[in-house]
Parts: structure tokens; C-alpha cells; sequence
């Protein structure tokens, strides 16, 4: 099945007719998102790369045709879809820099029929990925200095939703993934402790304990929790200190009150000497399991964080939205209550003063940087880059932020401005339109 497919029945019906009809102008298309979701006080750019991918050679090719027929659809639009490809030009905010309301990821401009197809596939694509990133990024927030590892491949909706949620979970700083492929292809630290399965096939806890210490003596990590967890302990210590692994050796608590159990457990560490020995939590942890347990003072170094941020449980989705903005020239905008859009082909302008939504060929004000920047030209991407620039982009975005907005609980997002310019166009074309009975562009 070629890309051309990956998308809506409606979206192949209106590139149809569009070209049926001679609608060959350009068109302007903004993904944005309208409104963050509860307990979010900002959003962080990711699926670009994705969808660059896709627009990057996106073609009807003549299987695709066949294959619509096979689905019944009717001649006409099937013939009006021949020879389409993407030949349009794309701004895009780079990954990992932090998004609001109203700021586009990104906008298409191209022939409107090439533009219309590429709908579905594009909001798939960068708003689960923003909505992971999102959420990591705030677990990233909670836990301090402590690292943060990926452990989502197993709860994901599927096996490529884990390798974004590895590679948008890298984007934010996060240290490693249990995601073996995702850290092949995005060149990732691979991470892995044992399961509980291993403890029970062994005779004792101490037989598993030791062979797993044989087996990887500069990479221990033993859970100490299948039984009970101040014995896993104390088998732990025994192994680790007969073995001399201490300082390349960890403990892994996955259950239970994980605050008093690591302070236990750095207690008994530390007295049997084994101050480098490190302590891993996981279980079922999220951004707020976290902060309490930085905020009770736990001793822990590192989490494992899977379920509640691979599927960004508490906002699995976010309200993005795509949006035609200008068609051959001309302005438009949609007037629904509630689903406004604003007219034009837009640039955010980012500075101490908080972000602007301008129009795209204003010059950006004093002191702002233009956020949105050029990613294809011609149907061909311009823009690639490291998973390392995307981190090191968040990280100034990041530290950037108010603490308002940083706030795990009850977060305050940072307003977004029009200039007045786009504030200027916007009233014009409201007010031309609600002159009018019948309202092209709404």
C-alpha cells in the first residue's frame, strides 16, 4: 500500500474534486493545537521528522489507484487522483521547542489538492508524538536530577507508537529505553534490569541474585521486591558484596511504598559499604508519583517510567487541528463558535516578553527570534537533524519557561499573543465574511 493511502476517505474525495474542477491554486494549510489539555502548562514540538518522511516522495502511484478501485470507489474520483504528488513547500516549529495554543507546528503551502490529502497522516503523526513528548517532558520535570529511563514498549498501542514514544522520550532527556530496536535506530542507550519471572525460576533469590551478577558483572541491576522486599535487600547486599560489583551494581524496587523502601534501603547499603551501589524505582509512576517522591527526599537515582507516559494516560490526546488558512491569495477563516481559525500564513515570534503569532512576512520585533522555520521546498524535505539538536533545543526551551508553567500540579501556561497585524487581518476577514449570506472560506 503506497503513503498516498495512509489517510481519510474524505481527503482523497476533496483532491479529487479539487482537480476535477481546475482548483490548482495554492493553498495554506496551519496544524495547530486549540486548547492544552488539563494539568499541561505548555506542549513540546515532535513528529516532525515523521511527517517529513511522509510528504518527502508522497505520490498516488498507479497501485493505489487500482486499489481504489478494488474499494468500490467511483471512477471519476479515482481518475481525478492520477499523478498527484506532493510538490508544496512546509514551516515547521523543529522538535523539542515548547508549543502553545494557537502557535502552528506546522504549515503546508502547496497546490490545494496536494495540501488536503496530506491531512490525516500529519495530525496523526505530530500530535501523538507531541502528546508523549509532552508528558515525558513533564516526568523529565519531576523527577530533578534523577535519570529517567523508558519502559512504555510493553502497555504502547502498538509496536511503532513504542519507537515514538522512545525517540520523543529521548527528545526530552531521558537516559535510556528498555526499546531495544528504538535504540538502534535513533542510537539510543539501551537499558534493562530483570524481571520477576527470572528471580522465580531459581531455586532461591540468592541463586538467581548470583547467577545474574556472573553473568553481568558491570551492569547488575537485581529486583529486590519478588518475596519481601527488606530480605531482597539484604540478599542483594550479600551477592554484591561477595562479588566486589558495588559500584557497578544497583538495586530495583517495583512495588510497595517506594519513599520508605528506598530509604530503608540506602540505609542498609550504606552500612554494609556499598555507598556506589544506585537505587532504581519503578512501578506504575508518572509525573506526580514522581515529584511526591522527590519531595518526600527519597534516595533515588534513576526511574523507569512506562504505562502513564507511553500513552500519555491522563491527556492521551491532544486538540490539534488543520486548518486552511489562504487559498490563491485570499485570506480565509472558519467562524465557528468555539473553532475559529485565524486567516494567513503565520510565524511565532519567541522572547523575554512571552511568544506572538504573527503573520509570516512580518519582521520579527526587538529582542523575539522567528520560531517556525523553512523544512521543504518542492515536494522535498531541506531540514533534518540529530536527536541531539532536538534535546539540546528543548533543554533551552525548557529552562526558559516560567515556573508557572513548569508546575506539575495546577501548571499556569504563558499567554500568546496576536500582533496586530494578524489581529488587524483577522477582524477584516471576520467582518467581510459575516457581511455576506453565503461565506466562501468558513
Amino acid at each position: 500500500m503506497g503513503r498516498a493511502l495512509l489517510t481519510d476517505l474524505y481527503e482523497l474525495r476533496m483532491a479529487a474534486s479539487f482537480r476535477r474542477r481546475g482548483m490548482a491554486g495554492e493553498a495554506t494549510f496551519s496544524l495547530f493545537i486549540r486548547a492544552l489539555p488539563p494539568q499541561r502548562g505548555f506542549l513540546v514540538a515532535c513528529g516532525l521528522d515523521a511527517a517529513l518522511d511522509y510528504l518527502d516522495g508522497l505520490a498516488v502511484e498507479d497501485d493505489d489507484l487500482a486499489a481504489l478501485r478494488t474499494l468500490g470507489l467511483d471512477e471519476p474520483t479515482v481518475d481525478g487522483l492520477a499523478g498527484l504528488r506532493f510538490t508544496g513547500e512546509v514551516w515547521a516549529i523543529p522538535e523539542g521547542r515548547t508549543v502553545l495554543p494557537g502557535e502552528p507546528l506546522l504549515e503546508v503551502t502547496a497546490p490545494i489538492a496536494e495540501a488536503q490529502l496530506a491531512e490525516t497522516f500529519l495530525l496523526n503523526q505530530l500530535s501523538f508524538a507531541t502528546a508523549v513528548a509532552s508528558k515525558a517532558a513533564r516526568c523529565r520535570l519531576a523527577a530533578g536530577d534523577a535519570g529517567v529511563v523508558d519502559f512504555a514498549f510493553r502497555r504502547t498501542q502498538g509496536g511503532e507508537a513504542a519507537m515514538t514514544v522512545a525517540r520523543a522520550s529521548a527528545i526530552v532527556g531521558f537516559v535510556a529505553t528498555s526499546n531495544v530496536a528504538a535504540a538502534r535506530r535513533f542510537g539510543l542507550r539501551p537499558s534493562g534490569t530483570m524481571a520477576h519471572s527470572y528471580v522465580l525460576a531459581f531455586p532461591t533469590e540468592l541463586d538467581a541474585f548470583r547467577a545474574f551478577v556472573d553473568d553481568y558483572p558491570d551492569n547488575a541491576v537485581l529486583l529486590v521486591d519478588t518475596f519481601d522486599t527488606r530480605t531482597g535487600v539484604e540478599n542483594a547486599i550479600a551477592v554484591i558484596a561477595d562479588t566486589g560489583v558495588g559500584d557497578r551494581a544497583a538495586i530495583r524496587i517495583d512495588s510497595g511504598d517506594l519513599a520508605v523502601l528506598a530509604n530503608e534501603a540506602r540505609r542498609m547499603l550504606d552500612a554494609a559499604g556499598l555507598a556506589g551501589t544506585q537505587i532504581f524505582a519503578s512501578g506504575g509512576l508518572d509525573e506526580y508519583a514522581l515529584a511526591d517522591l522527590r519531595e518526600a527526599g527519597a534516595p533515588i537515582d534513576a526511574y523507569g517510567v512506562g504505562t502513564h507516559m507511553g500513552v500519555s494516560e491522563d491527556a492521551p490526546s491532544v486538540e490539534s487541528v488543520y486548518k486552511l488558512v489562504a487559498y490563491e491569495g485570499r485570506p480565509v477563516m472558519k467562524l465557528s463558535p468555539g473553532k475559529a481559525s485565524t486567516p494567513g500564513a503565520k510565524q511565532v515570534f519567541r522572547g523575554p516578553g512571552g511568544d506572538v503569532i504573527g503573520l509570516r512576512h512580518e519582521h520579527p520585533p526587538a529582542g523575539t527570534e522567528a520560531v517556525l522555520v523553512p523544512v521543504m521546498r518542492g515536494g522535498r524535505r531541506t531540514h533534518r537533524e540529530s536527536l541531539d539538536d532536538a534535546r539540546r533545543r528543548f533543554e533551552a526551551d525548557f529552562d526558559l519557561l516560567p515556573d508557572a508553567a513548569r508546575r506539575v500540579r495546577d501548571p499556569v501556561p504563558p499567554p500568546v499573543a496576536l500582533s496586530a497585524e494578524a489581529n488587524a487581518l483577522a477582524t477584516a476577514v471576520h467582518e467581510k465574511l459575516i457581511g455576506r449570506t453565503d461565506t466562501p472560506g468558513v
